[in-house]
């Protein structure tokens, strides 16, 4: 079997990384590709895969078009052409979705190619809401979704647009595209995202929970000399980590609020940062750029005594398993379906946005 994955990014992001792990899975009985659209920062372990989608400028150019015009997916013209040129001779009997948005491929392209193929396995993995809404990825308080979107109040939120609201347009955009698909079957990683998409024009195709996984040989307790070169050795470490803090759903506002809250008995860390934000954390508190070296962030994870994650929308975030996994327990937010993501007999999920009783939590142990 030829098997053909498409997601964002390859080999590494919390989503990159299951696509990674499920093409060393495949690859013993199938011939197997994941093809990228984003940063061509490929782990050396996953270029054996990796195909890449059009180029920076073409990812640019669909940036500016989802900025002025509200066409997230809707760019990419000539790229996802020329990457379906390759995928016609490549001949997949399998095509697995991931992320679609993220300013790589026209979705509507993709679809009319898929929908040519009607023998072909389809499967799409959803890790947010963006597939069946007009706009947003993080769906907010907002239902909208239900009844065709328009007038969009989450317009500024990824993918943002600072212009034009075309979320009436791009839902039955949509809606035209990723229905009537032969063979096509969908994943959620957690029954909250599943319960969704039943409630969608996507709930004409069987509906499965399959849970994200993590890669337990790298995330597991980790020695590191992290708490010596950070100056934190005697002090209660409160950890928190995330790809993507700039989006204020991630609640990087809430770990800000947690130095205000807590004493100087606590150091407070916060990873996943990007160079803007880094400008800005406050004083007293830790901040770390992304990393792509997991085995370091394990060791991170193993120093903290406490996780948090006040996310206030996610769908399953793994970064919960990954605390875990190194002996660290966690504090979520129930928000979407993160209190799934809770195993651990000291962890726990609490009221969205209640920073009182993660305090009282954190505090607990």
């Amino acid at each position: 079997m030829r098997a053909l994955i498409i997601n964002e990014v390859c080999g590494h992001t919390s989503i990159g990384k299951i696509c990674a792990r499920m093409a060393e899975q495949m690859k013993e009985e199938d011939v197997v590709r994941i093809a990228y659209g984003r940063d061509d920062n490929v782990p050396e372990k996953c270029r054996e895969f990796a195909v890449r989608i059009g180029s920076d400028f073409s990812v640019r150019i669909h940036g500016v078009a989802t900025r002025l015009f509200d066409l997230h997916g809707f760019a990419s013209t000539r790229a996802t052409k020329s990457f379906l040129s390759w995928a016609e001779e490549y001949d997949p009997d399998l095509i697995w979705l991931h992320n679609l948005h993220g300013y790589y491929i026209n979705v509507e392209l993709l679809f009319e190619w898929i929908k040519r193929r009607p023998d072909m396995q389809v499967k799409w993995t959803l890790h947010d809401s963006w597939s069946f809404t007009g706009h947003c990825a993080v769906l907010g308080d907002c239902d909208k979704w239900k009844t065709g979107c328009g007038t969009c109040p989450r317009k500024k939120t990824y993918p943002a647009s600072i212009l034009f609201d075309g979320s009436r347009r791009n839902y039955e955009r949509k809606r035209a595209a990723f229905t009537g698909v032969k063979n096509l079957s969908i994943i959620a990683p957690s029954q909250w995202l599943a319960d969704l998409v039943k409630q969608s024009y996507l709930g004409q195709y069987p509906i499965e929970v399959v849970r994200n996984t993590i890669d337990k040989t790298v995330y597991k307790p980790t020695e590191s000399d992290f708490r010596e070169r950070h100056g934190i050795v005697g002090k209660k470490m409160v950890l928190a980590v995330s790809n993507a803090w700039q989006d204020p759903s991630k609640g990087l506002k809430d770990v800000y609020r947690l130095r205000k809250l807590l004493g100087e008995e606590y150091a407070i860390v916060i990873v996943g940062l990007t160079d803007p934000l880094m400008k800005n954390v406050p004083e007293g508190i830790i901040g770390i750029r992304k990393t792509q070296d997991q085995k370091e962030l394990a060791g991170i994870y193993t120093a903290a005594d406490v996780f948090v994650n006040p996310t206030y929308m996610d769908n399953y975030p793994t970064v919960n398993l990954e605390a875990e996994a190194c002996g660290t327990r966690v504090i979520t937010y129930s928000s979407g379906g993160a209190a799934e993501t809770i195993h651990g007999k000291d962890s726990v999920a609490i009221p969205t946005g209640d920073i009182e009783a993660m305090v009282r939590w954190i505090k607990k142990n």
